[in-house]
Parts: C-alpha cells; sequence; structure tokens
C-alpha cells in the first residue's frame, strides 16, 4: 500500500475507536456517583495482656463544646490548642469502655451512655456483640462512676442489658447517686444525672445483683479498684494486671487529650472537685510515665488506650500500636 495512504487509514481508524471508546465510556453506569457510606466499622479494638483480653467498645462519639466546658483556662488558649492539633471546638469526643477476659471472668468496665446522652451514643452492646461476645457472658460490671454516659446502657426500663452481671461501684458513688433525697434537692442542671443514675442502675438494686465496695480492693483476681475521687464523689480507677503487665483504666481522668496533657492542671466544669480530679490525674500520669504501664480512658480518642511520658511538667501520649491477635 501507498505510505501516505497508509497512515492516512491508521489514523482513521484511531480516531473511529476513539470516538467508539468514548461513546461506550458515555454509556458505562457511573460507579463515581455510588452514595456514601458514611460508616465505619464496628467499634472494638483488643490486645492482650498478659494472660487476659482486653477488649476496648466504642459506644459512639458525642459532640462537646470543649472550649467552653474546660476551666482553669481560656477558650482562646482551649482553641489554640486544638488548632496545634487539628481539631476545633466542639470537639467530637469518645465514649469508651472496657471488656477485661481474665479466663475465668468476664468484667466490664463502665455501661455506655444508652439513650441517656443524644442519639449518637448507645453503640456499646452493638459493638459488644460484633466483638463475639454476649450480654448474657459478662459476670461483673465495675463503674468508674454514675455519670449518664457510663451507666445508660446498663438497662432499659426494669429490663437489664446484661441480665447475669453484678453491678459495682464505690460506696460513696452510689450513697450520692442513688439517694432519693439528694434527687429531691438537685438543682436543674444536675436532675438529669440523678435520674439516669437511678433509672439505670436501680433495676440491677432491686433484683439483687448491686454491690458496693470502698477504696482500693481487689474485685477479681487480677482487677482491683483504685480510688480516684474528685470528679464524682466516688469516682474509681481500676488496675487490670497480669504476667507483669499492667493497665490503669482512669475512667473522666481526663477529657480533652490535646489540652490536658500538655496542661494537666486543667479541668472540666463536670468535675464535682476540680482541684481533686486535677490532683489525681497528674498523679496517674506521673506514676504511668514512671512505671510505662498502659492507660486506658473513657474520652480519649477511640479505642483510649497508649502510655505517656513526661515532658517537663506536661506528657506526651503515645497510643497503643494497631494489632491483630494471633
Amino acid at each position: 500500500m501507498n505510505e501516505p495512504l497508509y497512515r492516512s487509514a491508521r489514523t482513521a481508524a484511531f480516531l473511529a475507536a476513539a470516538v467508539a471508546t468514548t461513546a461506550a465510556l458515555a454509556a458505562a453506569p457511573a460507579y463515581a456517583a455510588a452514595p456514601m457510606a458514611k460508616t465505619s466499622a464496628p467499634g472494638y479494638f483488643r490486645i492482650m495482656l498478659g494472660d487476659f483480653e482486653v477488649t476496648a467498645l466504642s459506644d459512639g462519639t458525642v459532640e462537646l463544646p470543649v472550649n467552653k466546658l474546660l476551666t482553669r483556662t481560656t477558650p482562646a488558649k482551649v482553641d489554640q490548642a486544638l488548632a496545634q492539633a487539628f481539631l476545633s471546638s466542639p470537639l467530637e469526643t469518645s465514649v469508651n469502655a472496657y471488656l477485661v477476659n481474665t479466663g475465668s471472668k468476664l468484667v466490664l468496665i463502665d455501661g455506655g451512655a444508652g439513650g441517656l446522652f443524644g442519639p449518637t451514643l448507645g453503640k456499646l452492646l452493638a459493638n459488644l456483640k460484633a466483638s463475639g461476645y454476649q450480654p448474657e457472658q459478662v459476670d461483673e460490671i465495675y463503674l468508674t462512676h454514675m455519670h449518664p454516659d457510663h451507666v445508660g446502657g446498663l438497662a432499659a426500663g426494669e429490663q437489664l442489658a446484661f441480665p447475669n452481671a453484678v453491678v459495682r461501684a464505690d460506696k460513696h458513688e452510689s450513697d450520692y447517686w442513688l439517694s432519693p433525697e439528694n434527687l429531691s434537692k438537685a438543682g436543674a442542671d444536675t436532675k438529669s444525672y440523678f435520674v439516669g443514675a437511678q433509672a439505670s442502675v436501680g433495676p440491677y438494686v432491686k433484683a439483687g445483683k448491686y454491690q458496693s465496695f470502698e477504696g482500693n480492693v481487689e474485685l477479681a483476681p487480677g482487677v482491683r479498684s483504685y480510688a480516684s475521687k474528685g470528679h464524682t464523689a466516688g469516682h474509681t480507677s481500676y488496675v487490670v494486671e497480669s504476667k507483669g503487665r499492667k493497665l490503669l483504666l482512669i475512667g473522666d481522668l481526663i477529657h480533652v487529650g490535646a489540652v490536658q496533657f500538655d496542661h494537666p492542671e486543667v479541668t472540666i466544669a463536670f468535675d464535682g472537685d476540680g482541684k481533686a480530679a486535677g490532683a489525681e490525674r497528674k498523679k496517674a500520669f506521673a506514676d504511668a510515665a514512671k512505671a510505662g504501664f498502659l492507660l486506658g480512658a473513657s474520652h480519649l480518642p477511640f479505642p483510649g488506650m497508649g502510655h505517656v511520658r513526661a515532658q517537663g511538667q506536661a506528657y506526651r501520649w503515645v497510643p497503643v500500636n494497631y494489632t491483630q491477635l494471633r
């Protein structure tokens, strides 16, 4: 074939193919326009602590106006600290609980919010089931305190969410929040807290499934309470220890990591006694930094577990490494 004619024919064929391909692509389904899923995977994370299995369970997240809630600081300082962590207020704040399988007992630390703290929480039961457990398997539930986001998931009406579990908390906590007299005297800003605690823990009391304790005691082999009062009258941390490995679950000793690791003196409006809560936070951080044990916190970003390192008067948070158990 004549070379110019060959090149002309080849160009025409290429253009025809390109037109056909463009037409086919135009007629193909627009997969990129699929609707967004807007959900994450089930919220559980699991580690081994010696012979114990510890599962962090997410109850969801809630947006909090932390620049207005944090005290012993200013809104401007809070906003600045948040911005340095690429965050802002209102801050999407995790609500975490922890499931400890000792091999002989299944212990849940805190019960989530249920329906007491808004529609974005109340996911603990679903995530517990997704993690491979059933609520009927839980033997005991230890409460850090009785604020609604820690007890609301325990019961719905008179129905126990964990029908075989015994609920335990410090006596100062139950004496305060479960008191009808304190409920009747409560102001408008705290009355709902009493109502929530009594509605959530009350069914266990009636069923003979509530037991209080006082101070620092062993509640199960390898699990003991540690009084850390201040946030509430009977706020309690829990020490979980197996084969030399230790985890301290500190409940609400910290709410905003982007602020309170650098400034552990900063408190929050939810604290009943901010001075005592701040002292307990500093002690927990100092002990964990010195001894190198793990911390778990109710409101740090899920799973809320990690180590701290001392940096002068401040602390650096080192989250746990992601792991797949083998």
